[in-house]
């Protein structure tokens, strides 16, 4: 008798590749709309599925858990975050929760740069005022931004984010300077001729700009508070390609309209998809809207991880991604 193929759930719209491989393997269950799920589907989701596959818009917490079927065994998150979901009220569950780490590494690192030279050269205002019609010519004072070569980056998280984006900063001549939980190898040190700071707070009154790399846990919620962004110099610019939360972003809008920060480019927002209105009244601020690691490779690749657990949890191994609750 042929074996049943598990019923996967899947929240978003993947790349069209990734979809006809799931519906090639599994009884894959596709959101053909691509709008988020509201909690009703959500329920029905989890009380039906073996597996599901929900993404960072997606809220899976423990009120959620307490509506799955016995069929649920796995949660294949298509992401790298995993703050979406209650891995500890999955774990007392027996869930297994999955994620897709490193496939988005050299993406985001290469937003990060963008972000920063964008913020730094004043990339956004200049395109603005071309495409108005209001350009009467260059001069010599007009649209001056900084120079990235000779100064500091501090780079807050140095995982393999971090330190991708710290490997491309070196060839724009910036210095590095990171904050981590634990210091990294001494040959990581030496290659990128970093700094290390055990004290953030330190770190924070000597650099020009700060890259947040560091993901959302409630370790990191405003870890970035009003008083820390006080300690950044008024020159500094902040770039986030990881969290809004990390950041108080209230704090944040307030010292960059004040001129006690120089700029912000940010990828991630604190409620988004809602942004802040006083940051979008700004000038010295680049917005977008969550795409640092939006890249069709990145995507395809997330997929393939995606798959490559669920097709291991169900041929009765261990996952390769799989995410467990910190309390282990």
């Amino acid at each position: 008798m042929p074996r049943v193929r598990p019923l996967v759930v899947v929240t978003r719209r993947l790349p069209e590749v990734i979809e006809a491989r799931m519906k090639e393997l599994f009884d894959a269950r596709l959101n053909d709309a691509d709008e988020p799920m509201t909690r009703a589907q959500l329920i029905e989701a989890v009380q039906t599925a073996d597996v599901l596959v929900p993404t960072v818009t997606d809220r899976i917490d423990a009120a959620l858990l307490a509506h799955a079927g016995p069929r649920l065994k796995l949660i294949a998150n298509y992401g790298t975050g995993v703050d979406n979901i209650d891995v500890e009220a999955a774990y007392k569950r027996g869930i297994t929760v999955t994620n897709t780490p490193g496939v988005l590494t050299e993406d985001t690192a290469d937003m990060t740069i963008a972000l920063i030279l964008a913020v730094a050269r004043r990339l956004i205002e200049g395109e603005r005022i071309a495409r108005s019609g209001q350009w009467k010519g260059w001069s010599p004072t007009f649209m001056l931004g900084h120079r990235l070569w000779g100064k500091r980056l501090g780079i807050l998280g140095m995982g393999r984010i971090g330190t991708a984006v710290a490997r491309r900063a070196r060839a724009f001549g910036l210095s590095i300077h990171y904050h981590n939980r634990r210091r990294v190898h001494e040959s990581i040190e030496e290659e990128l001729e970093a700094t290390y700071w055990e004290s953030l707070d330190q770190m924070l009154a000597r650099i020009d700009i700060l890259s947040i790399n560091c993901p959302h846990t409630p370790a990191t919620y405003h870890l970035l508070s009003a008083r820390r962004l006080a300690l950044l110099r008024p020159h500094a610019i902040i770039v986030n390609t990881s969290r809004g939360e990390v950041i108080d972003e209230a704090a944040l809008a307030r010292m960059l309209r004040d001129g006690r920060l120089a700029g912000a480019g940010l990828d991630v927002f604190e409620h988004e998809p809602a942004i802040n209105p006083r940051l979008r009244e700004l000038d010295n601020v680049v917005l977008l809207p969550h795409m640092g690691s939006a890249t069709l490779e990145g995507r395809i690749d997330m997929g393939e991880k995606v798959i490559i657990n669920i097709k291991t949890f169900v041929d009765g191994h261990r996952p390769p991604d799989r995410v467990l609750p910190s309390m282990l």
